[in-house]
């Protein structure tokens, strides 16, 4: 059976998953017709003799039992195509090529730029892609292949198929407006906190579950008037006055946030667990190597494919 099955098909079946059961987005994103990707799909559930897809009206609205399966092995072939190429490549020239890095938007500001340079003065060769998403999306392209490695905090989830290389915690802060009657409350307490109108981080994010939770665990309640998947916006709305914002740490600096201050919040919430994501049994290029341990020096390449490969 498998030796009639194409790659093309599992391909397409990947694509119209990842693309919320859309054939048209897949196959724009594939550049073939809709009725290409159509027919790959009806070809593959022939072959294999059970329908993947649930329909209704023609229309692909999810996975049945069996197509949840397929989907999985589906996705470990094409990774494992795909580090087969990353292979050849690495052998017939290590200097050159892409690193796809999906992660948050407060890593991209604030940590990356520092790795990023010293990255590339030691790869000149090698082009640095950055996608910015909430920390699940960031998983998820690493999973569908679109991006090498995800770093960002860990939302409470991930895909199965990726792991999770822990690297850093970081403490969360209140930020206030210069001035703010929160300056003078000495120990910082959830009970002031309360008292004033909040902006946090977007639900994707598990910084905001934490947040709340803390509120809950003392009968709180706070009044959340902003949530925003970008630390920047946050910190333009404290500056208008709108409220009082909980990030992290290394999201404020003095010198770039001179109307607002930081209160430390260590002992009200958890840190933040940020994590470098890779796929489970998944080739990286060399250099991907080096960029993990610039990120995180205890991370050596024997320590991350252990951890790739882990239960093989």
């Amino acid at each position: 059976m498998m030796a009639f099955m194409h790659l093309k098909q599992l391909l397409f079946l990947r694509e119209v998953v990842d693309r919320q059961f859309s054939v048209s987005e897949a196959a724009a994103a594939l550049h073939t017709s809709q009725p290409s990707v159509s027919r790959q799909v009806h070809a593959l559930e022939d072959e294999l003799g059970v329908k993947i897809f649930v329909r209704r009206k023609k229309r692909f609205r999810g996975l049945t039992k069996p197509g949840t399966e397929i989907l999985r092995v589906a996705r470990r072939i094409l990774r494992e195509t795909d580090s087969l190429r990353n292979l050849g490549r690495d052998y017939l020239d290590r200097d050159s090529g892409t690193l796809t890095i999906s992660t948050s938007h407060t890593q991209a500001r604030y940590v990356l730029p520092r790795v990023v340079q010293s990255f590339t003065r030691a790869h000149p060769g090698v082009s640095v892609i950055l996608r910015q998403g909430t920390p699940l999306q960031t998983m998820e392209w690493v999973q569908s292949g679109e991006a090498d490695l995800s770093l960002s905090s860990e939302s409470g989830r991930h895909p199965e198929d990726v792991v999770l290389l822990p690297c850093h915690d970081h403490h969360k802060i209140v930020l206030v407006p210069r001035g703010h009657p929160l300056l003078a409350v000495r120990p910082l307490t959830l009970q002031a906190l309360a008292d004033y109108p909040l902006i946090t981080y977007d639900s994707q994010f598990l910084t905001n579950s934490v947040v709340l939770a803390a509120f809950d665990s003392h009968h709180l309640q706070p009044k959340v008037v902003l949530s925003a998947t970008d630390v920047d916006v946050m910190k333009t709305y404290v500056k208008s006055g709108l409220g009082i914002a909980i990030v992290v740490e290394l999201a404020y600096d003095e010198k770039e946030d001179p109307t607002l201050r930081a209160l430390d919040a260590r002992h009200l919430f958890a840190p933040s667990r940020i994590s470098i994501g890779v796929a489970r049994n998944g080739y990286l290029r060399s250099y991907a190597f080096d960029f993990i341990r610039l990120y995180s020096p205890a991370l050596t390449r024997a320590n991350v494919e252990r951890a790739i490969f882990e239960g093989e």
